[in-house]
C-alpha cells in the first residue's frame, strides 16, 4: 500500500475511532469513514465496525488495518467535530493531510466540561428530573445535594479503581443511603422522590437509544453488545440502591 493510500485509510480509522469512542452510532461511523475514502478518491472502500474495533481497507489496495476502539464515553462534541471536518473535506474545502491533522487534534484537545459544571449539573438534572416525576418541590433542595454526592462517588471511584460499573455501583448505594438519611433527620420528605431524581444522571438512557438505532439499521451484533452493557450498568444501579435501602432498613437507622 503506498503513503497516500495509507493516509486515507488511517485517516478514515482516527476519525471512526473518535466518534466510537464519543458514542456516536454504528451506522453514522461507517458512513462517515466511506464519505472520507470516496472524497480521497477510493469508492471502493469496506468498512466494518464494532463497539470494541474498527476494520477498514480499500479494495484496490488489497490491504486491511484495525483500529481498537478504547474507554467509551458521551462525547457529542467531538462526533460533530468529525462530521463537520468530513463535510469540509467532502467540498474540498480542506486536503487530506488537512483533515488528519485536525482529527488528531479533536482526539487530542476536545475537553469535557470542568468537573465543577459536571457537578452542578448533576445536581440540577436530579432535582428537575425529580420534579418531572412527582411534581412536588419538597425535596428539590435535598435531590440537589444528593445528585451532587452522587456524582461525586461515581467520578472518585472511577478515577481511583477504574473497574467498569464499580462506579455506578458506589453512586446508587451512596444515593439511596443520603436519600434515606435526610428522610431520617427531617431534612427530605419521600426516599422514593429523591432516589428517583438523583439516580437519573446515572441512567444509560444514550446507550439504550444508541443499541435501538443499531439494531434497527441492522448492526445486530453491536447493537446487542451496547444493549448489553446498559443492562449491565442498569442492574448495578439497582443493586446498589437495594443493598443501601436493605441496610438501612435492617437496623442502621
Amino acid at each position: 500500500m503506498d503513503n497516500s493510500k495509507e493516509l486515507i485509510v488511517d485517516t478514515c480509522l482516527l476519525a471512526g475511532r473518535i466518534m466510537m469512542e464519543s458514542g456516536s452510532e454504528v451506522y453514522r461511523v461507517e458512513d462517515t469513514m466511506s464519505r472520507i475514502a470516496a472524497s480521497a478518491g477510493e469508492p471502493d472502500s469496506i468498512s466494518y465496525v464494532t463497539v470494541t474495533g474498527l476494520f477498514m481497507g480499500l479494495r484496490n489496495g488489497h490491504h486491511t488495518q484495525v483500529e481498537n476502539v478504547g474507554e467509551r464515553t458521551i462525547n457529542l462534541e467531538k462526533v460533530s467535530s468529525v462530521n463537520q471536518l468530513s463535510r469540509q473535506f467532502a467540498e474540498k474545502k480542506i486536503e487530506l493531510n488537512e483533515l488528519y491533522g485536525s482529527l488528531e487534534k479533536i482526539d487530542r484537545e476536545t475537553p469535557f466540561f470542568p468537573l465543577w459544571m459536571q457537578i452542578i449539573s448533576a445536581g440540577l438534572v436530579s432535582s428537575f428530573m425529580m420534579y418531572l416525576f412527582v411534581e412536588t418541590w419538597s425535596d428539590f433542595l435535598i435531590t440537589f445535594l444528593v445528585g451532587i454526592i452522587g456524582f461525586s462517588v461515581k467520578y472518585n471511584i472511577k478515577k481511583q479503581l477504574d473497574v467498569k460499573y464499580v462506579d455506578v455501583f458506589f453512586a446508587a448505594f451512596f444515593i439511596g443511603i443520603c436519600a434515606s438519611l435526610t428522610v431520617h433527620l427531617g431534612w427530605g420528605q419521600n426516599v422514593d422522590s429523591i432516589i428517583i431524581g438523583a439516580i437519573m444522571p446515572h441512567v444509560p438512557g444514550v446507550a439504550i437509544t444508541t443499541s435501538f438505532r443499531d439494531i434497527l439499521a441492522g448492526h445486530l451484533l453491536s447493537g446487542i453488545a451496547r444493549g448489553t452493557e446498559a443492562i449491565i450498568i442498569a442492574l448495578a444501579i439497582g443493586i446498589g440502591i437495594v443493598v443501601s435501602l436493605s441496610m438501612m432498613g435492617g437496623g442502621i437507622l
